[in-house]
């Protein structure tokens, strides 16, 4: 099937819905704070719904509140090709972490929408709940649930730091499907992204063309010692949860530094009891987050964090709880939809190189139920997860410009392949 001509997106519209959406939930510093299943989470969601419908698509919402927004095809019973990310957002988000790939996979209907173009599959945007996993872990739990890799019982008891679940969550924001979760035939999946990492910018390279994705583990853990007065208490005779925490986490970043320069190893969260100045720690909760392209090396990080933690605990007389909550493999995308994108690259003649993602995305667990994709822009300094986060309205519509071919792509080969 023949192409149209200088087959393009429109840039200023794509920024535009970037910087309306980017209003819910503002933070001072230029960020966002669109925590899953909050209220502004709803405000964004019911947004893009909005978007959406006035671009002529039909919306089918899931039982863990996953959103789909279906163009039709020339052939509507081909199986979809799926853009998207997340709307959801970290405490001090930025702007366009995962809502850049919901909006570029928008925008890219719009377009179809603007050409008259009708392709031989449909094509859908869809919006993944709860990626971050910030409010409610492990991250990435609905698009899991829809490869399977968790059940939806699982997903929706997660709770949050308040007992809430993410099911009585989504009922009470008004975004618990009835549709069932899984099972929906994809031809392809490709989602866009800023880099959140600063290769790209450095290289001067426009595009990323994502070719595997680190494994992760996920850590909880609790130490337990003795709560006692900071004063009369002498040292040796102290069993200082806040010690040994502060032992494990030295002992992660030298973990992390043995296995560099792939190497991840973060203690991103803690919570100190009773945390009063003059008592000594009785309790601390903490978390780890190990990453690493191969699985192998990531399994001795593995090892290495339990044999230390065992060491440590018991040297100073504390109780441990230690759970990994969870994990999953490294993964290698499809070739078909790497070679889509990469032609995507050579049509709209952007720079570009082939990357590793050092974080996860939704499309890690949708490369377990179809082929996937992913493509990378660059951001300012490689800075994300940060309310001062940047990309430039010419990367983000450069990449969606990728996207826009890669889909169209596949979207006609899923034809052809009927034929």
């Amino acid at each position: 099937m023949s192409l149209p001509q200088n087959m393009q997106i429109n840039g200023v519209r794509l920024w535009q819905s970037l910087m309306d959406m980017a209003r819910i939930g503002a933070t001072p510093r230029g960020g966002v704070c669109r925590l899953a299943l909050t209220d502004l989470d709803k405000q964004g969601r019911d947004l893009f719904v909005q978007w959406c419908e006035e671009a002529g698509c039909t919306i089918t919402v899931d039982a863990i509140g996953n959103i789909f927004a279906r163009r039709p095809g020339r052939n509507d019973d081909l199986p979809p090709v799926v853009m998207g990310s997340h709307l959801d957002s970290q405490p001090t988000g930025g702007k366009y972490d995962g809502v850049y790939g919901v909006l570029a996979g928008l925008e890219v209907i719009r377009s179809l929408n603007d050409m008259n173009y009708v392709t031989e599959a449909p094509v859908e945007v869809a919006v993944w709940t709860n990626e971050e996993g910030s409010r409610f872990a492990p991250a990435m739990v609905a698009s899991g649930v829809f490869a399977g890799v968790f059940d939806l019982e699982y997903g929706l008891s997660r709770t949050d730091l308040d007992g809430k679940t993410m099911g009585e969550e989504l009922a009470r924001i008004g975004y618990a499907g009835d549709a069932p979760v899984g099972g929906r035939k994809i031809g392809a999946y490709f989602e866009a992204h800023i880099e959140q990492g600063p290769i790209l910018e450095a290289e001067g390279k426009t595009i990323g063309v994502v070719t595997d994705c680190q494994g992760q583990r996920w850590y909880e853990i609790t130490l337990t010692g003795q709560e006692a007065h900071a004063g009369p208490t002498p040292m040796l005779r102290r069993k200082d949860a806040l010690l040994g925490a502060a032992r494990m986490v030295e002992t992660v970043n030298r973990i992390g530094l043995k296995y560099g320069p792939s190497a991840c190893a973060t203690v991103g969260m803690m919570q100190v009891h009773p945390n009063s100045r003059n008592v000594i720690p009785g309790e601390v909760f903490f978390t780890v987050d190990f990453r690493h392209p191969d699985d192998a090396i990531l399994a001795k990080m593995d090892e290495e964090l339990r044999r230390a933690a065992e060491e440590v605990a018991s040297g100073i007389g504390l109780e441990m709880e230690f759970e990994q909550i969870w994990y999953y493999a490294p993964i290698k995308f499809d070739e078909s939809c790497v070679s889509a994108v990469r032609l995507g690259v050579e049509r709209t003649g952007h720079s570009f190189r082939d990357i590793v993602s050092g974080a996860g995305h939704d499309a890690c667990y949708l490369s377990m139920v179809a082929p996937t994709g992913m493509i990378f822009i660059p951001c300012v300094d490689g800075i994300s997860h940060n309310e001062i986060e940047e990309t430039t309205p010419a990367w983000a519509a450069a990449g969606c410009e990728v996207l826009l071919h890669a889909v169209v792509e596949r979207a006609n080969a899923e034809g052809a392949k009927a034929s």
